[in-house]
């Protein structure tokens, strides 16, 4: 299969799976599947979506690096854009659940920290979606970059949204904030060491020791909770899985994966090469 065929079927295949969690979610919301509160659990669910692929838009590149795998960078654009369009759907359930009332929602924007800044990392999300074409891109030059320097301020801002939104179930959040710092650690790491094995556990070690302060400090500072407790919950075999275990384990995961791929890699490279020698007549 040519490299083209192969970009257009990732492209395919990405685009479905961006969708399918809209269509699944307008599907149980027509078949009254969502509980008694459907626009309560659409609205975190479209904000969850957000996040997910707001996240996955920024692993392309470490991914793209580490797998060596170029066809990554042609789905990252689509990503980001549907990070954006589920922030949006995020913010207009929301604003059905004001029943329209414009004044309510900016008030309550305004008042809100939290509504605020899940705002605003809307509004840069949004800009960046519309500036993501090539066109755009021309028409930006030098400044198209710098403005898409914006992706980094906004994921923290919606992490933070993240945070304060799930008031006392921060799991999911912690466990995001975990990823968010894996992938803004790898930008930072010695370009030499972001392909490496120790990069790589460099990186495992460091984002989950992140998703545990993460976790003790919010808990500590918004809870009055002891942060040994929550240190102490992350080696309890009973509360298996806490956020920094499942950073971890994706790290893992990670690290597993690549070396497999260039175990494969080098293994193919072998083959081919004695294959050569072995069809090729001496002179």
């Amino acid at each position: 299969m040519s490299i083209q065929r192969k970009i257009f079927w990732l492209r395919l295949a990405t685009l479905i799976g961006l969708c399918l969690p809209a269509a699944e979610l307008a599907w149980r919301w027509y078949a009254d599947e969502l509980g008694p509160r459907p626009v309560t659990v659409a609205t975190h669910a479209t904000g969850d979506w957000a996040v997910i692929f707001l996240l996955l838009s920024l692993a392309m590149t470490p991914l793209r690096a580490t797998f060596d795998w170029m066809p990554l960078v042609h789905i990252r654009r689509r990503i980001g854009v549907a990070a954006a369009l589920y922030a949006g759907a995020h913010l207009l359930i929301y604003v059905l659940d004001q029943k329209w009332n414009l004044i309510v929602v900016a008030t309550e924007i305004a008042k809100r920290f939290y509504l605020t800044i899940g705002f605003v990392a809307l509004l840069a999300l949004a800009a960046l979606a519309i500036t993501s074409t090539d066109g755009w891109q021309r028409r930006l030059r030098r400044n198209w970059k710098r403005l898409h320097w914006l992706i980094y301020p906004a994921a923290l801002l919606a992490i933070v949204h993240f945070f304060i939104q799930s008031k006392v179930k921060i799991g999911e959040a912690a466990f995001a904030a975990g990823l968010l710092v894996w992938l803004l650690l790898w930008r930072v790491l010695p370009p030499r060491l972001r392909t490496s094995f120790l990069g790589l556990v460099l990186l495992a070690v460091g984002a989950t020791l992140a998703t545990v302060a993460f976790e003790a400090t919010w808990y500590g500072l918004v809870n009055g909770i002891d942060p040994a407790r929550i240190l102490a919950a992350n080696i309890d075999p009973d509360l298996v899985p806490r956020p920094a275990q499942k950073v971890l384990l994706a790290s893992v995961v990670v690290i597993m994966l690549v070396a497999a791929r260039r175990g494969f890699a080098a293994a193919n490279r072998l083959w081919t090469k004695r294959y050569i020698q072995r069809t090729i007549p001496t002179s």
